[in-house]
């Protein structure tokens, strides 16, 4: 064992089975397939010995930093580490209608009508909303989608 490497993968019998299954079955997305094969070549207890880190690579068409990640998410965290995509902390646009506008507009919505007016529409709350600056631009669908959310 090389005293370098730090996340060396040691399959249990029952890892190494579920693996094997996982490499095989033609079900399974070929992401997790690859890395299931990605795993069992990684093994310490491999048969033929284990692989470098390059050679797997170059055998599953995968980068030498992809395969050293996944070795170290399977140690560090399990199967659901190694597989699992990470879940993005924020979203990738923030939103429109926080807590402090979705207060507004549901104020606005349950108030009188403007004149000339029988009732609120999406249009009208838009409006009225960029009207009072709490946005510089909302679309009605972002409003209609606050109003559901809050009935």
């Amino acid at each position: 064992m090389n005293p370098l490497r730090k996340c060396q993968v040691r399959l249990t019998d029952e890892q190494r089975h579920d693996l094997e299954h996982i490499a095989r079955d033609g079900k399974i997305p070929s992401r997790k397939a690859r890395y299931a094969r990605l795993l069992l070549h990684a093994d310490d207890a491999h048969p033929e010995g284990r692989r470098n880190d390059a050679w797997i690579g170059a055998a599953l068409g995968l980068h030498v930093n992809t395969v050293a990640r996944v070795r170290k998410d399977f140690v560090t965290g399990g199967f659901d580490a190694a597989f699992g995509r990470k879940p993005r902390e924020t979203p990738p646009v923030p939103p429109k209608i926080d807590g402090r506008v979705e207060a507004h507009l549901v104020a606005i919505h349950c108030g009188p009508p403007p004149k000339g007016q029988a009732r609120w529409t999406l249009k009208l709350l838009a409006g009225e909303l960029k009207a009072r600056n709490l946005v510089t631009e909302v679309s009605i669908e972002t409003v209609r989608k606050a109003l559901k959310k809050t009935r």
